[in-house]
């Protein structure tokens, strides 16, 4: 028996159809030790994101970081987890529904959006299956992480790949890599922080917080630092801040090895302890609100720095679907479809099917 999958009931006059794949990190299925032990038995085993020998690292993870980080880590879900579950799928999911409103209204039914998880479900392979059985002959693939890394990025080319590998007719693929510099995302962002601003007190200082990666890594040729530090200077450009009104941190550091500095938290409390009263902290690197925005920046970030003597800090949203970030995602999602005919031509097909019965073709 053939292990690729193949189209069923395959038909000349079948239409061209275009899928678009968002992938955001992913989320456990509930603020529980267990269902965090098997998210992060998933997430942390990926070799892209630990870059370790695979040996050791098994026995460090089962032997050691799974027997104690999902408790820590279910007690962080449970303060952000909402009634409609995890924030980051909601997000996304409201994301990648609006998304598909505004593919509609230029492409009425020719693209199917859909949402995976790189970790957790609806995980990429389930996704790819649904646009497998829609006929999806055509993929655009988007992680929605504005800067590439190998550990966030790189990893979903990986997964998307390693589903195609079992098909027998390879869709046309287009891959997204990164939108750091993006014009419509930087002027979302910057009308966010503008937005944030006319509600309440502008900080004395905007810090970008981006998660970290190791700083190894970046030695070894990640762009991960260069584009974070240009989203950055765009942001801070269009918002016409000077150089001392804003800095860029890096958050959510895992291990003992050192990552890409300067660090969020020690930051926050080395400008406390200097007199900087209030602070406004963005995360441009985060699509969708989560774990490290909700909780690590709004409520444990915050503590670190009204302990260390600041009154103030103010955590501004991530886009979510904000109309300004589906307006840009969609202008994206355009572009990146240029020369791709997406309109159906029913005569076109129809005439396709006749010369391929003709020759002896099924019907």
């Amino acid at each position: 028996m053939s292990q690729y999958v193949g189209v069923s009931q395959y038909s000349h006059e079948q239409a061209v159809k275009t899928g678009v794949l968002l992938i955001n990190l992913g989320t456990p299925d509930a603020p529980t030790t267990k269902a965090l032990r098997r998210y992060l038995a998933e997430f942390l085993w990926d070799p892209r994101v630990v870059e370790v020998p695979r040996l050791i690292w098994w026995l460090v993870l089962h032997l050691v970081i799974l027997r104690l980080r999902p408790r820590r880590s279910a007690k962080s879900y449970k303060k952000i987890w909402t009634e409609q579950g995890s924030p980051l799928r909601v997000y996304s999911c409201q994301l990648a529904e609006a998304l598909q409103v505004t593919m509609d209204e230029q492409f009425p039914e020719q693209i199917k959006v859909i949402l995976a998880m790189r970790y957790g479900q609806p995980s990429v392979a389930q996704e790819l299956k649904v646009l497998h059985d829609a006929g999806v002959n055509r993929l655009l693939v988007l992680p929605l992480y504005p800067q590439y890394s190998a550990t966030t990025t790189a990893s979903c080319f990986d997964a998307v790949s390693k589903v195609l590998i079992g098909w027998r007719w390879l869709p046309e693929v287009r891959f997204v890599s990164h939108y750091h510099d993006d014009s419509g995302y930087i002027e979302a962002v910057a009308n966010s922080i503008r937005a944030s601003w006319q509600d309440r007190q502008q900080g004395e200082k905007l810090v970008f917080s981006f998660h970290g990666i190791p700083q190894r890594y970046f030695d070894n040729g990640d762009p991960y630092f260069c584009e974070c530090q240009k989203t950055a200077r765009l942001i801070a450009e269009s918002l016409a801040l000077s150089s001392s009104q804003w800095l860029v941190t890096f958050q959510s550091r895992f291990g003992r090895e050192p990552w890409l500095q300067p660090y969020t938290d020690m930051t926050l409390k080395k400008l406390a302890t200097e007199g900087v009263k209030r602070i406004d902290v963005v995360c441009p690197g985060f699509a969708c609100d989560c774990l490290e925005t909700l909780e690590e920046i709004a409520v444990e970030n915050r503590d670190y720095f009204l302990q260390a003597g600041g009154e103030v800090l103010h955590y501004i949203s991530a886009l979510n679907s904000q109309p300004q970030h589906v307006a840009a995602l969609g202008e994206l999602l355009k572009k990146n479809l240029e020369g791709w005919s997406v309109l159906d031509n029913a005569e076109q097909r129809a005439a396709t099917a006749r010369r391929a019965i003709a020759k002896g073709a099924a019907k």
